[in-house]
C-alpha cells in the first residue's frame, strides 16, 4: 500500500507509525490540526497535511483522503471534555470512515483500546464518554464495506518497543508501548488477512508477525 494517511498525525503512536512506514518506502500523509506540529511530523519522513478532522465535513475529508490506499485513525480528543470526546472519538471518526469509502480508500485501521465495546462504565465515571465514543465508532466501522481492522491495545506506555506481544486472553491486564502499537499497525497494513478482526494485545512473548497469524 504505497500511500497511507494517518489521522491524528502528531500523536505519539502516529509519529512512531509515520517513521516506520516512511522507512519502509511508503508515502505517508499525516493529518494534523496545528501548524506548529508540522516540523515534528515531517521529521518522520511523512508529509504534514493541515486538516482539523473535528470540523471537516465528510466531503472535505474525502477530498483529503482521495488517492490514498489506506487510512489509519490514531486521533483522539484526549479526555477532559465530554462534548469534544464525542465530537472527535465518535463523530469525526465515523465521518472519516464514510469519507474513506467515498474516496475509494478500501483499507481502514482503527486504533481503539483493549476492552472497547465491553466496558460497563458508571454514568458518573469520567471515562464513560470515551468508552461510549470508541464503542460507537468501532461498531459503526464493523458495519461498513471497508476492509477494516480494529486494534485494541491495553495501557499505553512510553517504554521502547520490544517487538513482542500477546493477543486476546493471554494479554489481559497488561501494558504495551506506544511504539509497539505503531509496529502492530504497520504490520496489519501489510496483512490483508487481518481485515475484519478486532485484535486485543499487550506486550508479551510472541514476535508481532507471529502473533498476528493467530490473532
Amino acid at each position: 500500500m504505497p500511500r497511507i494517511a494517518i489521522i491524528g498525525g502528531h500523536g505519539k503512536v502516529a509519529l512512531h507509525l509515520a517513521r516506520i512506514l516512511a522507512g519502509q518506502g511508503h508515502q505517508v500523509s499525516s493529518l494534523i490540526r496545528k501548524p506548529e506540529d508540522r516540523a515534528d511530523v515531517e521529521a518522520t519522513g511523512a508529509t504534514a497535511v493541515l486538516a482539523d478532522v473535528e470540523h471537516l465535513t465528510t466531503e472535505e475529508l474525502a477530498e483529503t483522503l482521495r488517492g490514498h490506499d489506506a487510512v489509519v485513525w490514531s486521533a483522539g480528543a484526549g479526555g477532559g471534555n465530554p462534548a469534544r470526546t464525542y465530537a472527535v472519538d465518535r463523530d469525526a471518526a465515523i465521518r472519516s470512515m464514510d469519507a474513506a469509502a467515498q474516496a475509494g480508500v478500501g483499507r481502514y485501521v482503527m486504533v481503539s483500546y483493549f476492552t472497547s465495546g465491553t466496558d460497563e462504565v458508571p454514568e458518573d465515571n469520567p471515562f464513560r464518554p470515551y468508552a461510549e465514543a470508541k464503542a460507537a465508532a468501532d461498531e459503526y466501522l464493523r458495519g461498513t464495506s471497508l476492509a477494516w481492522t480494529i486494534l485494541g491495545p491495553g495501557r499505553l506506555t512510553l517504554e521502547p518497543a520490544t517487538g513482542r506481544i500477546d493477543v486476546g486472553r493471554a494479554a489481559e491486564k497488561g501494558d504495551v508501548s506506544r511504539e509497539d502499537v505503531a509496529r502492530v499497525a504497520a504490520a496489519v497494513l501489510e496483512r490483508p488477512e487481518t481485515a475484519g478482526r478486532f485484535i486485543a494485545f499487550n506486550n508479551g512473548n510472541t514476535p508481532i508477525e507471529e502473533a498476528l497469524v493467530t490473532a
